[in-house]
C-alpha cells in the first residue's frame, strides 16, 4: 500500500511559479515510477509530468514541456513539481500518483499508475 499526499496548490498569477510536493509513504518509494496529473472542471483527468526511477529520465505533456519540472527526492520520499510562467489554463486539481513497482518506461495514462494522492488546487488568474 502507498500513501501519497500532495501539497503546495494556490491562487498565482499568470507568468508566476509555484512548486507542488507530494510525500509518499508506505513501500519502498526508490523503485517507483511516480507521475503527476491534473484535472480542470468538466474534463478529463490528463498526464503533466513523469519520473523514472531507474535512470532518473523525465518525460512531459506538450502542453507543460518547457515549463514545468519533475524530481524526486528517495531519501525524503517526495516528489516535486516546479510550474513556472503559469498561464491560466493551467489552472487545475494536481495529483501526485505511483505506479507498479520496479516498472521502467513512459506511462501517460491513468491506468498505468495505482496510488493517487488526494489533489491540490491550483488556481492562475489572468
Amino acid at each position: 500500500q502507498v500513501q501519497l499526499a500532495e501539497s503546495g496548490g494556490g491562487l498565482v498569477q499568470a507568468g508566476d511559479s509555484l512548486r507542488l510536493s507530494c510525500a509518499a509513504s508506505g513501500r519502498a518509494f526508490s523503485t517507483t515510477p511516480m507521475g503527476w496529473f491534473r484535472q480542470a472542471p468538466g474534463k478529463e483527468r490528463e498526464f503533466v509530468a513523469g519520473h523514472n526511477w531507474r535512470d532518473d529520465s523525465t518525460y512531459y505533456a506538450d502542453s507543460v514541456k518547457g515549463r514545468f519540472a519533475i524530481s524526486r527526492d528517495n531519501a525524503k520520499k517526495s516528489v516535486d513539481l516546479q510550474m513556472n510562467s503559469l498561464k491560466p489554463e493551467d489552472t487545475a486539481v494536481y495529483y501526485c500518483a505511483a505506479g507498479n513497482r520496479y516498472s521502467f518506461g513512459v506511462y501517460t495514462a491513468v491506468r498505468d499508475y495505482n496510488y493517487w494522492g488526494q489533489g491540490t488546487q491550483v488556481t492562475v488568474s489572468s
